[in-house]
């Protein structure tokens, strides 16, 4: 807690400055939030922001924006992680400042985080960078760029973290509805009301999401084939896995794996 009161200090020290932290380490860190918008930029891993009601996946060359006063925790599970996180000061009025949202970088966001590589510390009205950052920031909405969708919705029901945390560990199987309704001693209209009432999503939906974060891992930390990473996560059809990958992440498995290798 110590180490959460000195994080959330630095953050809202100087209520209108503009934070530039690079490198910050937030995985064991319990949820907090922060009077300041955060914009979080992902390079180089795969870093998961976990929120009350969902779990957001972050890829390579994207970046989240965390609206003020939003509780979150960030994770990763790579050791090349490399994050930028810049804190604005609140009193924005468009919608897209008040809502959580994942995107991926254009390029001239990323040409102008390149001109501002080496900023660091807090930045006041009046400085350069200040006002460079706050250009960059006002670009966010203007680019109108597509969400990225992969977000697992959690629980605190006990038997539907069993049940997903059993399909977790069985994701390369051939898993259905039926098999797991039978499994978990439930009809399988029962199961599909658990899924829609706690999670919001059906059991298939679930499953996709799940499988196409567990490719993008293998994809980033891996040198398998989209053939053998196919297979590992349960798909038998190559064709469907890179259909429904496209589906989730706007991107190609090839595509992303290009992306993940910059």
């Amino acid at each position: 807690m110590e180490i959460l009161k000195e994080l959330n200090r630095i953050i809202d020290q100087y209520q209108d400055s503009i934070l530039v932290v690079r490198q910050q380490t937030e995985q064991k860190l319990p949820a907090h939030q922060h009077d300041k918008g955060q914009l979080l930029l992902v390079f180089g891993g795969i870093a998961y922001l976990q929120t009350y009601e969902k779990d957001f996946y972050i890829p390579s060359s994207h970046y989240i924006w965390i609206p003020a006063r939003y509780p979150h925790n960030l994770m990763y599970n790579t050791q090349d992680l490399n994050i930028i996180n810049i804190y604005f000061p609140p009193g924005d009025q468009q919608d897209f400042y008040d809502n959580l949202g994942i995107y991926p970088v254009s390029k001239l966001l990323s040409e102008m985080l390149s001109y501002s590589e080496k900023w660091q510390g807090n930045f006041f009205s009046g400085d350069w960078e200040y006002e460079f950052l706050t250009t960059l920031k006002n670009l966010l909405p203007r680019e109108n760029l597509k969400r990225f969708s992969i977000q697992l919705p959690t629980t605190d029901d006990s038997r539907l973290g069993d049940i997903t945390g059993d399909i977790r560990k069985r994701i390369s199987e051939p898993i259905t509805l039926e098999g797991i309704a039978s499994q978990s001693g439930m009809s399988v209209r029962s199961m599909t009301r658990l899924f829609k009432t706690r999670l919001g999503i059906s059991f298939v939906q679930y499953l996709k999401m799940l499988r196409i974060i567990r490719a993008m891992e293998l994809i980033k930390d891996t040198d398998l084939s989209m053939s053998e990473i196919a297979y590992e996560i349960g798909y038998s059809n190559i064709s469907a896995f890179s259909n429904t990958f496209q589906q989730l992440t706007n991107m190609r498995p090839t595509e992303f794996r290009t992306m993940s290798s910059k």
